[in-house]
């Protein structure tokens, strides 16, 4: 008798994260089409800055060489949403700053409004770890997100051997 589950040959896994990430679009084509954030929501998303498909400029890479935060409360433009990513104007430093972001590369989406939370597993060949990485950058508020725990969605689909 076997001692764990037999191996999947359907990518559960990646179907389940490719469809929370589809939440993060869905909730910034919402915010697009509306032409801003409702209330008091606003989002911190982390991205891996290496990730392929992401553009954003050199000096935020040599700065966030693996992982990035943006906050997207107050001070923001010129968001485009599609079917596998975003870009947004945000202002770094009083540097104006277009990036690009393929949901592909994100690996969490909080809103602390509400406190909910995405976290995503880091693509292959990256760092697994969703550990500390520096504070966002751009300019507006800091606001300290609720750690109670309700509304947290937290996916982890490594396998115990």
């Amino acid at each position: 008798m076997s001692d764990g589950l037999p191996d999947s040959l359907i990518p559960y896994d990646e179907i389940v994260q490719e469809a929370l990430r589809a939440v993060v679009g869905r909730v910034l084509g919402s915010v697009s089409e509306a032409g801003g954030l409702p209330g008091e929501h606003h989002f911190y998303i982390t991205f891996k800055t290496q990730a392929p498909g992401v553009d954003i400029p050199k000096r935020l890479i040599e700065r966030f060489p693996d992982e990035m935060t943006i906050v997207m409360q107050n001070r923001y433009w010129d968001l485009v949403v599609d079917d596998e990513r975003f870009s947004i104007g945000l202002s770094f430093n009083q540097v104006p700053s277009k990036l690009v972001i393929p949901y592909s590369a994100i690996t969490a989406f909080q809103d602390p409004a509400v406190s909910f939370e995405l976290r995503f597993q880091a693509q292959e060949g990256a760092d697994e770890s969703l550990g500390e990485h520096d504070p966002a950058e751009n300019d507006g508020p800091t606001a300290v997100p609720i750690e109670d725990g309700s509304n947290v969605v937290a996916v982890d689909f490594k396998r115990k051997k």
